[in-house]
């Protein structure tokens, strides 16, 4: 292949593998169970189930260095779907940036939070990170959610990096 053949012919897009893990990680954190667990039913608690399920992912794939790249894919579809949803929401082009901005860094504070929380033994830090990471419905004790995440947690830790990767995630 010459350099003008390789210059002109577009190149496929590396996100596109981990679009289908990303999808499937949207629907998991719509499934009803997180509602009925306390997570408030309003955009923000949608947000954060979202931001919830797709850290315990990144965490179950962060002590593999080979899914590096895949990790790094999967957050900019996250990035590339809120920029769409701020847009759809109304959100103007001159600060729809900002809120991506902090949309990310909520997502980094809870990879953060979770990963120390789920490293302490017990579940205090846990319980603790998730009163702190989710809009749960007043009066909501974190518990049943709780056990439902670290339910997850288990299920990802199960399953083998190819299947994860190719959203073979059965549940």
């Amino acid at each position: 292949m010459s350099l003008i053949d390789r210059l002109l012919r577009p190149q496929a897009d590396p996100r596109e593998a981990l679009r289908p893990l990303w999808h499937r990680t949207v629907e998991v954190s719509r499934e009803p169970e997180w509602y009925r667990a306390g997570v408030a039913d309003t955009v923000a608690g949608r947000f954060d189930m979202i931001a919830a399920v797709l850290a315990l992912v990144l965490l179950r794939l962060e002590p593999e260095p080979e899914t590096a790249g895949a990790q790094v894919y999967l957050t900019e579809l996250f990035v590339e779907d809120m920029d769409g949803q701020l847009r759809e929401s109304g959100v103007g082009d001159l600060v729809v940036g900002k809120h991506v901005g902090k949309l990310v860094s909520a997502l980094g504070g809870r990879l953060g939070a979770f990963r120390d929380a789920l490293a302490e033994p017990g579940d205090a830090a846990w319980h603790d990170a998730l009163a702190r990471n989710v809009n749960l419905r007043e009066g909501t004790d974190p518990a049943a959610l709780g056990a439902r995440l670290r339910a997850l947690v288990a299920e990802l830790r199960a399953l083998p990096t190819e299947v994860l990767l190719r959203a073979e995630w059965v549940r």
